[in-house]
C-alpha cells in the first residue's frame, strides 16, 4: 500500500517533482559548493603515478573521550556528509570520528585514469589513518562502504577493533547469480543521464520501499548537483569505473576469513542489487533479499552479531537515526566490555 501511494502521488504531482529537479544547484566535480557538517581536510597521496587528494572529516569527541576511534565509510551513492547525524552521536558518546570521501567520490579527487579496486581504496584509507596517528579503529561501512570495510578488515585485521556493516551491498555475487556484465562505456553513457529525478526514483523504489520524506531530498541534491556542474563528465566516468569495481570484485566469498568481531545492522525492506535492472526477470526477482542475505552473512562471518530492523530499508541511519544509533552504540559498547 505504501509503495502504491508513492506511485500515485508521483503521477499526480509531476510539476512539483520537476520543480525540485530544476532547482538543484550545480556543484563542482569535487562537490564544491556543498557544505559538510565539519571542517574538511585533505590527505595528499601519490597513487598509481598520480598526485591525489582524499577529503575527510576528523571530528574530536564532544563528550567525555573514551579513547576509541570510529571510521565511517560511505556508500557509492553517498558521501562522508551523509554520516552527519552519526558523527554527532558518536562524538557525543566520546568517540573520535573520521569520515573520508574515497578517491573518485564526493570532495576527493576524481582521476581521469585509475585502477579502482577495493584493495586500493582500503590501502588509501589505511594510509590516511596512519597519517592521523590511528593504529586501531572500529571500521563502519554502509552500502558499497560495507564491501570496502570488509576488504579493509581482510587486509589489515590487526588494526580493526570491530567491523560494523550497515546494509552492505555485496552480500551476494551478482555475476555468479546470473546478472550480465555491463561494459564501462555503456555504464558511462547511463551515468551521464543521471538527474535529481532519476536518483530519487531509484532510492525511493529500492532504498525506502516506496516511501519518501522531504529530508531525503538534501542527499539526492548533493549527488545530482555534481552531475549538473561543469565537471559532470569526470563525475560520470569515475562512477562508471567504480560500478565496474563493485560488480567484478565480490568479497562475499571471503566472509569466513574475516577475523575482527562483526556487527551487522540490516534494514529488512532493502532491495538493493546492482545490475538487477539488466538481469533476466527470474534472476532479478530473487536478488536483494536482505532478510535472507543478512542471516547468511551472519552465519558465514565468524564472531558476527546480527541486528535486524524489520521496517527499515537501505539507510537505517537516515531513515530512523534514533533507533539506528541506539543499536550502534549498544553494539560498540558490548565490544568495549570484552
Amino acid at each position: 500500500m505504501k509503495r502504491l501511494f508513492a506511485i500515485l502521488l508521483a503521477a499526480l504531482c509531476p510539476a512539483a517533482a520537476w520543480a525540485q529537479s530544476a532547482d538543484v544547484p550545480a556543484y563542482g566535480a569535487e562537490l564544491e559548493g556543498f557544505d559538510y557538517p565539519h571542517e574538511v581536510e585533505r590527505f595528499a597521496l601519490t597513487s598509481q603515478r598520480q598526485d591525489l587528494q582524499m577529503a575527510f572529516m576528523d571530528v574530536a569527541p564532544t563528550g567525555q573521550a573514551n579513547g576509541r576511534t570510529v571510521v565511517l565509510l560511505h556508500g557509492k551513492n553517498f558521501c562522508g556528509a551523509t554520516w552527519e547525524a552519526t558523527i554527532a552521536t558518536l562524538a557525543e558518546a566520546g568517540y573520535r570520528v573520521i569520515a573520508p570521501d574515497q578517491i573518485g567520490f564526493c570532495k576527493s579527487t576524481k582521476p581521469e585514469r585509475y585502477q579502482f579496486s577495493f584493495d586500493q581504496l582500503a590501502a588509501n584509507t589505511h594510509a590516511l589513518l596512519t597519517s592521523r596517528g590511528v593504529e586501531r579503529a572500529t571500521i563502519v561501512g554502509h552500502s558499497m562502504g560495507g564491501m570496502l570495510a570488509s576488504r579493509y578488515a581482510l587486509m589489515f585485521p590487526e588494526t580493526v577493533e570491530q567491523l560494523v556493516l550497515v546494509n552492505p551491498i555485496g552480500l551476494e555475487d551478482w555475476r555468479a547469480e546470473g546478472v550480465p556484465y555491463a561494459a564501462i562505456d555503456q555504464a558511462y553513457q547511463n551515468e551521464l543521464k543521471t538527474s535529481f529525478d532519476s536518483i530519487k526514483a531509484y532510492q525511493q523504489r529500492v532504498y525506502y520501499d516506496g516511501d519518501w520524506r522531504p529530508e531525503y531530498d538534501r542527499w539526492v541534491a548533493m549527488l545530482a548537483g555534481m552531475y549538473k556542474g561543469e565537471g559532470k563528465e569526470r563525475v560520470a566516468w569515475n562512477q562508471a569505473l567504480t560500478s565496474d569495481m563493485v560488480f567484478t570484485q565480490p568479497v562475499v566469498h571471503e566472509f569466513p576469513r574475516i577475523q575482527p568481531p562483526t556487527l551487522l545492522l540490516i534494514g529488512q525492506t532493502d532491495r538493493t542489487a546492482p545490475g538487477a535492472n539488466r538481469a533476466p526477470e527470474d534472476v532479478a526477482k530473487r536478488l536483494g533479499n536482505y532478510p535472507e542475505l543478512g542471516r547468511r552473512a551472519a552465519e558465514a562471518i565468524p564472531n558476527a552479531t546480527l541486528v535486524e530492523f524489520p521496517d527499515l530499508g537501505h539507510s537505517p541511519q537516515v531513515e530512523a537515526p534514533d533507533r539506528f544509533h541506539e543499536a550502534l552504540l549498544k553494539g560498540l559498547a558490548a565490544r568495549a566490555g570484552k
